[in-house]
């Protein structure tokens, strides 16, 4: 059985259990028809996935991988923040006339510094570390700039990344393992979402660095499940559960900047229903 199916499974019953209600308090988000959207959650939620293992795709339902994988090369690869250099359309309910999003997240990572080695953006900064440093303790990609708040139609969710390198036994290349620091995450909507797509980010970059892609450490500060969202994680997380997909890139592509989706390659996803006509609290 997935391991993904499991830590999902055991993390949406220890919320529905034992998490804590907004109910009743004075919360941001609202649904289409202008009632607050409360939560029930936990503070402090972490998993850890070893792509060693296996890929951590659900198979209660179907992750939809090379739209996650579009998501996260917009962010990372493009440096975008216009929707209409995206294929999905996850975006539109927070751009402007012109697709923008504001200073949010593409924008954040094509942001240069200046250093002894040149100009570089947050990206080809991680990159080049890895290449040149790659035990350093530095290395990582923040968007959550607070100058640059107000200017955001959506403030990050998934905001940090902090890659590190470890030599490990077995292996004659270095392990590249990955933090992934999340503030807030609506864990049906959302959850395998964000781990699929870094867990794909963690493969790309591994692949430029000629490394081995490692563990993806997962810390979510507010994981929470939506009142509108707890009958059907309820009913998801009672399907059975089969053997995570075979999920590799394409082996004839090694620089970050050249991958697509179609270099993503999907093998034996055994999986449940889709869960249809999520509400989404805006």
């Amino acid at each position: 059985m997935s391991k993904a199916d499991q830590q999902f499974v055991s993390m949406c019953r220890e919320i529905l259990d034992h998490g804590t209600t907004t109910e009743g308090e004075k919360v941001r988000p609202v649904w289409e028809d202008g009632t607050p959207a409360y939560t029930i959650k936990n503070f402090g939620v972490t998993a850890r996935y070893d792509l060693r293992e296996e890929f951590p795709a659900l198979t209660l339902r179907r992750t939809a991988l090379k739209s996650a994988m579009d998501e996260i090369l917009w962010i990372y690869q493009k440096k975008s923040n216009n929707i209409n250099d995206l294929n999905s359309h996850i975006w539109d309910q927070w751009a402007d006339e012109t697709g923008s999003i504001g200073r949010a997240y593409g924008y954040q990572i094509a942001q240069t510094s200046h250093y002894p080695e040149g100009d570089f953006d947050q990206m080809d900064r991680v990159l080049y570390d890895l290449t040149h440093t790659p035990y350093s303790r530095r290395i990582m990609t923040n968007m959550y700039t607070f100058a640059d708040l107000s200017e955001m139609h959506l403030y990050p969710c998934a905001y940090s990344v902090t890659y590190n390198v470890t030599a490990e036994p077995g292996y004659d290349k270095p392990v590249l393992n990955m933090v992934l620091m999340q503030r807030s995450q609506d864990i049906l909507a959302a959850n395998n979402w964000n781990v699929c797509q870094y867990a794909i980010l963690l493969m790309m970059v591994a692949r430029h660095c000629d490394m081995v892609a490692g563990e993806l450490l997962h810390v979510i500060v507010d994981a929470h499940i939506y009142d509108r969202h707890v009958d059907i994680v309820r009913e998801l997380i009672e399907r059975p559960q089969y053997a995570a997909p075979k999920v590799s890139l394409n082996p004839e592509v090694t620089n970050f900047y050249d991958f697509t989706t179609d270099d993503l390659i999907v093998e034996d996803y055994q999986h449940g229903p889709q869960v249809k006509n999520i509400p989404i609290a805006v």
